[in-house]
């Protein structure tokens, strides 16, 4: 009898197993970390997509609102300038007959609080005034102007305008200032009369007026007007002012101001005075435009630090 070939059984040994078993679980884990790779990126990369519709649509509101932003300040910058043409509409025009006059005013803001005027209150009688308001912008500017609308149509009850200390006493008592959101005023107001050639005025806390006269020999001369002891209008309630009278010859200037036209810094950094702009008009030149320069060139650039108001009145 033949022997029949041998049948050699396949013997795999515990190493190669415990090997196949590792290889199997790190291609197992292999596959469980991408798929979690996978998941991962599908997620960022749904919260990219989300993130750029997201900031699409932020850019879109920025861009409205930006727009909305331009509209609203254009529209304001059109109301502020409709204020402004309002305040100087209500300014009179110089005057060629005498007493003739000239001015300047120069808002340190679209809006100030500096106001002036001058109108015949009878034949004889020719009032001169100009005020103060403290601060600026819009709610200085409403002030002002109601001021002076008083003034201009002698709106104010029981009260001489021939009579300058009656006139402030009658302000003050019309403009208190926890009234008018804590605001109050300074005023210069003169009275011309024609037939005797003198000037009637009181202040309330403003700064003097310059009168300005040449002499016998060529040289201007100066001198401050005020009255002493007035308050500023609307500060306390029943407040005395008092008149005093000069008398004005022909060829006499007078200068109403507002402390704008003196209070900036000089290039030393010290603060001109009223005595500066005293000196300057009594030496060089009073008429506004003069003025306005000179001050202007002690000032840096940008506008000047508060509102320049000067009424020049020829007699």
């Amino acid at each position: 009898m033949m022997n029949e070939p041998s049948k050699t059984a396949a013997v795999v040994s515990p190493g190669e197993a415990q090997g196949g078993s590792d290889l199997a679980g790190e291609l197992a884990a292999a596959r469980a970390e991408i798929a979690r790779l996978t998941a991962e990126y599908d997620d960022l990369t749904l919260l990219y997509e989300a993130t750029i519709e997201h900031g699409e649509a932020v850019e879109d509101q920025l861009a409205d609102s930006n727009l909305a932003l331009q509209k609203t300040q254009a529209r304001l910058e059109a109301e502020l300038l409709d204020a402004e043409r309002y305040v100087m509409s209500i300014l009179p025009a110089p005057r060629q007959a005498v007493p003739a006059t000239e001015w300047s005013l120069v808002p340190s803001t679209e809006l100030g609080g500096d106001s002036f005027g001058y109108h015949d209150i009878d034949e004889d009688h020719i009032a001169f005034y100009l005020l103060d308001v403290c601060g600026h912008g819009v709610g200085a500017a409403l002030l002002s102007v109601a001021a002076i609308k008083v003034l201009q149509s002698s709106a104010l009850p029981a009260t001489d305008f021939r009579e300058p200390h009656s006139v402030l006493c009658a302000l003050n008592e019309a403009f208190p200032m926890e009234k008018q959101n804590g605001m109050f005023f300074t005023i210069w107001y003169g009275v011309y009369q024609r037939t005797t050639a003198t000037l009637l005025y009181a202040s309330g806390g403003h700064p003097p007026a310059i009168h300005l006269r040449a002499g016998a020999d060529g040289r201007t001369r100066s001198t401050h007007l005020m009255t002493r002891g007035g308050m500023a209008i609307g500060a306390l309630p029943d407040m005395s002012y008092e008149s005093e009278r000069i008398a004005i010859e022909p060829g006499d200037r007078l200068l109403l101001i507002s402390d704008g036209t003196f209070e900036v810094s000089g290039p030393d950094g010290d603060m001109l005075g009223i005595d500066d702009l005293t000196k300057f008009v009594t030496m060089q030149s009073d008429h506004p435009q003069a003025v306005l320069d000179w001050v202007r060139s002690f000032n840096a650039d940008g506008p000047l630090p508060d509102d320049f108001s000067l009424l020049r009145i020829q007699f």
